[in-house]
């Protein structure tokens, strides 16, 4: 039994970020300002893309591709099952309707065969998600896309510095979303951002970001002189503030340590894991960077214990876990507005009964997840 509870994707903050976030208090300026338009330089810098604006979350950043791609009422979006709901909710923000689509057996990512014989007459976009850091085939993605005249909204959530043949996630044409939420990768504790090759869009997230003002508030009360600002376009409260922003000019360049650190502990799972009645997730595909963010077991359908009274026994003994996730489908908002069935998504469904996301960061040592393993083994054999 371990003394402490291992919290499950627990950021590692360091002195420097604590140090920037106390200058951006005492400097006066904790709202949208430099740090931002500095954090979004970093950003559009490491993916290799011209223009990124940070936000509240990927949420917001899902919400206005959307808008920005004149999706809507009438519209359908490919969206997988096998997702946080947020992927779905942004969807249904714009009035359209989202369409799930199952995964892929093993890495649990959109099924692209099932994804186009699902486009209709109404299908306007897709919103592929890179799970767990895993990069779907962006080649596949690209030919669907072109061939079938849709639109790309990237939920890149889990992806930051993931990788598809050499390019970076978020550099392939596509408006892609970022999470920088507590457990992700880089964290500035809530908050994302959009990318784009487009100035005009980026132009747009920005003023839609901030009630739709023409000027954002740092162009309006620096100390170039009070100007006044008019709404182009209603807009929402979406903006990333600089006290958040502070997190993340020292987070980022830290990212690739990172995710090799991460590499090196999923390769360990791998080998402590062995010979138990779990199934590990699959390698990276080849000429990919997985960016490691979750690692993800499936229990043997026929191991000793249920799924959910594995994840009560592991907190009882001091050890968080995650699912990740509970299919869409499986909402009572989405399985009754749309009549879904389990039975309609298989694969989905079944990781979503079966799945375990096991404790995963640079915070995490190797004596914890010898204890993770430890318990695991006591509880399944």
């Amino acid at each position: 039994m371990r003394e402490t509870f291992l919290v499950f994707g627990s950021p590692l903050i360091g002195e420097a970020e604590i140090a920037e976030v106390v200058d951006s208090l005492r400097s006066g300026w904790v709202g949208t300002g430099p740090k931002v338009q500095r954090f979004e330089t970093m950003l559009s810098e490491y993916v290799g893309v011209p223009y990124c604006r940070c936000l509240s979350s990927c949420t917001a950043a899902l919400i206005l591709s959307m808008r920005l791609l004149g999706v809507g009422p009438g519209d359908e979006v490919l969206v997988p099952a096998m997702t946080f709901v947020a992927s779905a909710n942004a969807v249904e923000h714009t009035g359209a309707t989202p369409v799930l689509i199952d995964s892929v057996p093993g890495t649990g990512l959109i099924d692209f065969a099932a994804a186009e014989a699902a486009i209709t007459s109404r299908t306007r976009a897709i919103m592929p998600v890179h799970l767990a850091g895993r990069p779907v085939d962006m080649d596949r993605l690209a030919t669907l896309r072109d061939q079938r005249g849709l639109v790309v909204i990237e939920d890149a959530a889990h992806a930051i510095g993931a990788e598809w043949r050499s390019r970076k996630i978020g550099a392939f044409g596509n408006l892609t979303a970022f999470s920088f939420y507590v457990t992700k990768n880089i964290s500035t504790i809530e908050g994302g951002a959009l990318v784009t090759e487009d100035p005009e869009i980026a132009a747009q997230v920005e003023r839609l970001a901030l009630h739709g003002l023409s000027l954002g508030a740092w162009q309006r009360f620096s100390d170039v002189g009070f100007r006044h600002y008019e709404v182009v376009n209603p807009g929402f409260k979406f903006n990333m503030t600089d006290v958040q922003a502070a997190l993340g000019l020292h987070q980022l360049p830290r990212l690739d340590d990172w995710i090799e650190l991460r590499r090196e502990q999923w390769e360990r799972y791998d080998e402590l894991l062995a010979g138990l009645p779990l199934e590990t997730p699959p390698p990276p595909e080849p000429g990919t960077k997985h960016a490691r963010h979750l690692y993800q077991v499936l229990l043997d359908p026929d191991a000793r214990v249920e799924r959910d009274e594995l994840l009560s026994a592991l907190s009882e003994r001091n050890i968080g876990t995650g699912v990740h996730y509970r299919g869409v489908h499986l909402h009572p908002f989405y399985r009754d507005k749309y009549g879904l069935r389990p039975e309609d998504f298989p694969v989905a469904n079944a990781i979503s009964e079966r799945t375990v996301s096991l404790p995963l960061s640079p915070k995490v040592t190797e004596s914890d997840q010898h204890d993770v393993v430890s318990a695991l083994r006591e509880l399944l054999r």
